[in-house]
């Protein structure tokens, strides 16, 4: 492949990436303003933001698999079509019921692009340049997460909350362009006849989305409600089952063996924590000041702005210096970062005071989490074969997107049900808790110098 062609390759990356990481961020500081039009209360609100997750979650491994199967530029292209579709539903929709409806097809989509992107890179780029690689597709896709509440505080204060949905239409539309001007046969998928797990893949959607389900509905109706008692269990059972079947099954959608690696076991354990306090942190500190504060949707935006920017200066370069020095310092130092940062908020009283209380906080977190996620993903992927990047980075992101999901529901518990001040306290203590507990796993877990020479050296 031309370095051209490998440009375009990391764009494409990017911007699939971009679109729905973005979706899942600019969504946040919408709810008041979609609430009052829709009605629903905080049930509706919640909805909005889970019933994306749990399909993007829920799906995501079949999809890293589909991804490997038949090819990554396929799967993504077909997540591209989707994605715009669903958004303009979302855009349109009369009801809170359609606009929930919307967005959980809208996380079918998602889960299409995710792991099909990062999986692009990982077999385009080898050696030195893969981290590097990731660096700058951590940075850009970064922005998604922290430019979103900016763009959709200024589209909800200006021409309203259903153009936080159909401006995604706009980076769709670019990366299928981009997509035409590759090979039609780069990127293929396996090599023979296709093999598609169907059993594995019924059973992890349904254990995926079963206790997630629960954990989301059980706040609302009752964890002893039938129903989601029944959907704990079921999820549970199918996800033993699903660990059952993919160790006999002759054509596994997740091999088993991938968690014998030690640096892909104890990157994975590390995203669960790390993932959890960002899904808490990134969807109450713009609620916080908007309804604690009483500020305008747009100022809550411009408080990210600094971690934009400190992820777009800096990702690159901290993917770099961790294929030189291995991950472990960057994965260690990180998240005790973004954990001060956080504990910075504990400051928080009324009458708020964001630009004392709140941005010195974000400021660390945005160091934090710039210096953490490039070498998350690169030890992720460094020791998996090129073949399995697909599968292996759709685990990684379901249990990233799962996390923050789960955080999201447990929201509620945490607050007592109110977000005041008190309440906001005790999420930053947790947030920061999850973190320092990622630190120790990185830390005690990973060993830096066959890392190092992983990352370096592609198998």
């Amino acid at each position: 492949m031309t370095d051209d062609q490998q440009r375009t390759v990391l764009v494409i990356a990017i911007l699939a990436s971009f679109v729905a990481f973005l979706d899942g961020s600019i969504v946040n500081v919408a709810l008041p303003a979609i609430e009052d039009e829709l009605g629903g209360g905080v049930t509706l609100q919640q909805w909005v933001v889970d019933g994306y997750l749990l399909t993007l979650g829920s799906l995501m491994l079949v999809a890293g698999s589909l991804s490997d199967t038949f090819g990554r530029l396929r799967i993504l292209t077909a997540g591209l079509l989707g994605f715009a579709a669903t958004s303009l539903l979302a855009a349109l929709a009369p009801t809170g019921e359609t606009l929930i409806a919307a967005r959980a097809l809208q996380g079918v989509a998602g889960a299409l692009l995710v792991p099909s992107s990062l999986a692009l890179i990982t077999s385009t780029f080898t050696g030195p340049a893969m981290p590097r690689a990731i660096g700058t597709w951590t940075a850009w896709t970064g922005v998604a997460f922290l430019i979103g509440p900016l763009a959709g505080g200024g589209l909800v204060d200006t021409v309203g909350w259903r153009w936080v949905f159909g401006i995604v239409i706009v980076p769709v539309v670019v990366t299928l362009a981009l997509v035409a001007r590759l090979p039609r046969d780069a990127h293929h998928g396996t090599d023979g006849e296709a093999h598609v797990d169907a059993v594995g893949a019924v059973l992890a959607a349904l254990g995926l989305a079963g206790p997630v389900f629960a954990l989301i509905e059980g706040q609302r109706i009752g964890f002893d409600h039938p129903l989601a008692v029944t959907a704990l269990v079921g999820g549970l059972v199918c996800l033993g089952a699903f660990v059952a079947w993919e160790a006999r099954a002759p054509h596994p959608m997740m091999p088993l063996r991938l968690f014998r690696v030690r640096a892909f076991a104890v990157g994975n354990l590390a995203t669960v924590g790390i993932y959890a306090a960002l899904g808490l942190g990134t969807l109450v500190i713009p609620l916080v000041i908007q309804e604690v504060g009483g500020l305008s949707a747009t100022v809550s935006g411009l408080i990210m702005v600094p971690t934009t920017l400190i992820s777009l200066a800096l990702s690159s370069r901290v993917g770099s210096l961790a294929g030189r020095f291995g991950p472990r310092p960057f994965m260690t130092v990180g998240p005790l970062l973004v954990a001060a940062g956080f504990l910075w908020m504990l400051t928080a009283s009324e009458p708020l005071d964001v630009w004392w209380q709140i941005l010195p906080g974000v400021i660390l977190f945005g160091l934090g989490i710039t210096t953490t996620v490039t070498p998350l993903t690169s030890t992720v992927l460094a020791e998996i074969h090129p073949g399995e990047s697909g599968i292996a980075s759709a685990v990684n992101n379901a249990i990233a997107r799962v996390a923050g999901l789960v955080a999201v529901a447990f929201v509620g518990v945490i607050t007592g049900g109110v977000l005041d001040i008190a309440g906001f306290h005790r999420v930053v203590v947790v947030t920061a808790a999850l973190l320092v507990l990622s630190a120790v796993v990185s830390g005690v877990g990973l060993r830096s110098d066959r890392l190092r020479t992983a990352t370096a050296v592609r198998p």
